[in-house]
């Protein structure tokens, strides 16, 4: 049978951290320290792969050229067009390095906290994108054009376009920054939760639970499948940082596009 009291079960209070200086909202807390961090680590490793780049690549210099390599013809070229393409990669560069590094984060020993859990972090960047994409589609198309671009269907006219307008204006101006938003925050959020929950749940279970046998069996089964969610998690990082910036590239081009 179980103790009396039962282990810690995770949930959101967990992820709001206490301060390490400071207080209130302007008080440095380990996550806004992860992301600062996150923008050295990028940095230096950028630079380290660039600085003495050669005709024959390094590891070093191969694996920065792949991710960027990946970003620039996989997404802003292969999404964008060969046309306009080239303006938007350092966003798209930056973005997704920025988030895959916040995402990883949460399987490295120690840290063990993907900074992409706090919706704060998911909805900046989400307004970025959004900021972007409406920005460089009013300069080309102008305010009016923009939005007729936006909010009305090609080959539609008549009555329908009644409910089509208002739909069309909230799934494309409106929505897309919540969904960007939500999708990379829920998923970094929930795999974190899990793997946190088989952790302390198994930790429990072999130190507490009584009878001893089926707390270590218990505990040593809840450890293997944190340690699968974790090997999966892994996979769900790499996708979310792709995901964002993939998506984030198809607004852009269906906003300077010439047909909507």
């Amino acid at each position: 049978m179980a103790s009396e009291s039962g282990p810690h079960i995770p949930g959101p209070a967990d992820f709001f951290l206490p301060p390490i200086v400071g207080s209130g909202d302007w008080a440095l807390t380990k996550v806004s320290l992860l992301v600062l961090l996150s923008v050295v680590i990028v940095l230096g490793f950028f630079y380290a792969a660039s600085r003495k780049a050669a005709v024959v690549p390094s590891r070093l210099q191969f694996a920065g050229e792949y991710v960027y390599g990946m970003v620039r013809n996989s997404i802003a070229r292969d999404i964008i067009g060969s046309h306009d393409y080239m303006r938007f990669v350092p966003y798209l560069f930056t973005v997704f390095t920025f988030i895959l590094v916040n995402n990883f984060y949460g399987i490295i020993p120690l840290i063990q906290f993907p900074t992409m859990s706090h919706i704060g972090y998911t909805a900046a960047l989400a307004a970025i994108t959004w900021l972007i994409y409406n920005i460089v589609g009013i300069a080309k198309h102008g305010f009016g054009g923009y939005f007729k671009h936006q909010t009305v269907p090609s080959g539609v006219s008549g009555p329908i376009l009644i409910m089509m307008v208002p739909l069309e204006f909230l799934s494309n101006i409106i929505v897309r920054p919540f969904t960007l938003a939500i999708r990379l925050f829920a998923t970094m959020f929930a795999g974190h939760l899990l793997v946190a929950l088989f952790s302390i749940g198994g930790a429990w279970l072999i130190l507490h639970y009584a009878p001893a046998w089926q707390g270590v069996t218990a505990g040593l089964f809840s450890f293997l499948l944190g340690i699968l969610v974790s090997f999966l998690d892994m996979l769900i990082m790499f996708l979310q940082a792709y995901v964002f910036t993939l998506l984030s590239a198809m607004y852009i081009a269906g906003a300077i596009a010439d047909e909507h």
